[in-house]
């Protein structure tokens, strides 16, 4: 009688970890939701600015639209303490619902004077957004399987820009045939059918303890926690200063299209390409994390992301697609493996808190990068200023590559 050695036998009938989250009920349901929920903020997200052109011809009253978005996400540390004191799937699901029905109040908006409308729910819109980032952190890392995070994690940027891919299009197309108001009730439509895909998942969840401090002790804590990580904190602050850079870099883009002799159209063309990027190392980043680990995955990334940026400034198609290319697969890098390391270094009562912490510390310093970027880009020209931003990036992958690990400390809860 013959045996046969049980790890071999594991490692024979284990699938793929990407087949496994794919197969995973839960994994397929919240990606799905992702999908569809993306699709229409994606939609809505350029519209928004078409719409506002539309009645107003002001290019900067069309800007604020992005604004009001990105307004509430210095913010998220107190908003992200809300998912931490009540439960996340139901808060899931009520900030799906919430902007669903909001959107629908967009129909009286025809024009100039009921634009302040469209203004306050786009800020309603951004709030939801944090409350939402936070209340999914914390429910992914209890509905998925740890070790299959840094997959899910990818496939989730995956299904952004894949949807950004279309979205866009769709939206504007739709905005030109139907007004403005037709693309938010598209959009309130996904968010219906995202907060019932939510419904469905499967995650039993204890009642959170009742806190023991007020809100702005309890944000702090949060605060506290992840300013105190040894392999959060570097991972955090170097995803920070990639996003202002990136924030820099993308406010060139125009720049960057005039200097190849292209009509501003074409800026569409090199969004394509650097989407394509991301959906590419999204499907990679779950074999790559366990390879380099959370810092030199990330670190590898911005790298790319360093290079990429600075020979963007030759006038030459050929390398503005490669740079695009690169872009899309160096920049995502960072943003996956922060928010995998905050997912699995993390308490459980904490992580709404953390993970809100985490997103405003990366994301909000890409508002200042566009506004910087916008004003240097006049002064110094794309010869100067992409090889300046270029060797930031660099800088900030070789330290954060250099770093060592450490032990956490111990949670405040």
């Amino acid at each position: 009688m013959t045996t046969r050695t049980p790890d071999t036998g594991a490692a024979r009938r284990a699938p793929w970890p990407l087949a496994r989250v794919l197969r995973d009920r839960n994994a397929g349901l919240y990606l799905t939701g992702v999908l569809v929920s993306g699709f229409g903020s994606s939609a809505l997200g350029l519209a928004a600015g078409v719409w506002v052109k539309d009645l107003t011809g002001s290019d900067g009253l069309a800007a604020l639209c992005l604004l009001a978005l990105w307004a509430p996400t210095p913010a998220g540390p107190a908003l992200g303490t809300v998912a931490d004191r009540v439960r996340r799937k139901p808060l899931l699901i009520a900030a799906n619902l919430v902007p669903a029905g909001l959107l629908l109040t967009l129909f009286a908006v025809d024009s100039p004077g009921t634009l302040w409308l469209l203004f306050a729910v786009l800020f309603a819109y951004g709030v939801a957004g944090v409350v939402q980032d936070a209340a999914e952190s914390a429910l992914v890392a209890a509905a998925v399987d740890p070790g299959l995070l840094g997959d899910f994690n990818g496939l989730r940027m995956t299904a952004n820009e894949g949807m950004k891919l279309v979205a866009p299009l769709a939206g504007a197309g739709l905005c030109a045939a139907y007004g403005g108001a037709s693309v938010a009730a598209l959009d309130a439509v996904t968010f219906v059918l995202a907060a019932g895909l939510y419904a469905a998942l499967r995650v039993r969840e204890a009642p959170p303890r009742r806190p023991a401090v007020n809100w702005r002790r309890q944000t702090a804590e949060g605060a506290r926690y992840l300013w105190g990580h040894p392999g959060l904190r570097p991972l955090v602050l170097a995803g920070g200063v990639t996003m202002l850079c990136a924030g820099v870099g993308g406010a060139t883009l125009y720049a960057v299209v005039d200097a190849l002799g292209r009509s501003p159209a074409y800026a569409g063309v090199l969004y394509a390409v650097q989407g394509a990027g991301s959906v590419a190392v999204g499907i990679l980043s779950g074999p790559a994390l366990r390879r380099l680990g959370a810092r030199r995955f990330g670190a590898a990334g911005i790298a790319l992301f360093a290079v990429a940026v600075a020979v963007r400034a030759v006038p030459s198609e050929a390398v503005a697609w490669a740079s695009g290319a690169a872009v899309g697969v160096g920049l995502p890098a960072v943003l996956i493996a922060a928010l995998t390391a905050v997912q699995r270094e993390t308490p459980g009562p904490l992580l709404g808190r953390v993970s809100a912490t985490a997103n405003s510390l990366v994301f909000a310093p890409n508002v200042l990068g566009l506004a910087v970027g916008a004003a240097l880009v006049e002064l110094t020209g794309l010869r100067l200023l992409l090889p300046a931003v270029g060797a930031v990036l660099l800088a900030t992958a070789l330290a954060l590559a250099r770093r060592p690990g450490g032990r956490p400390t111990p949670s405040p809860a």
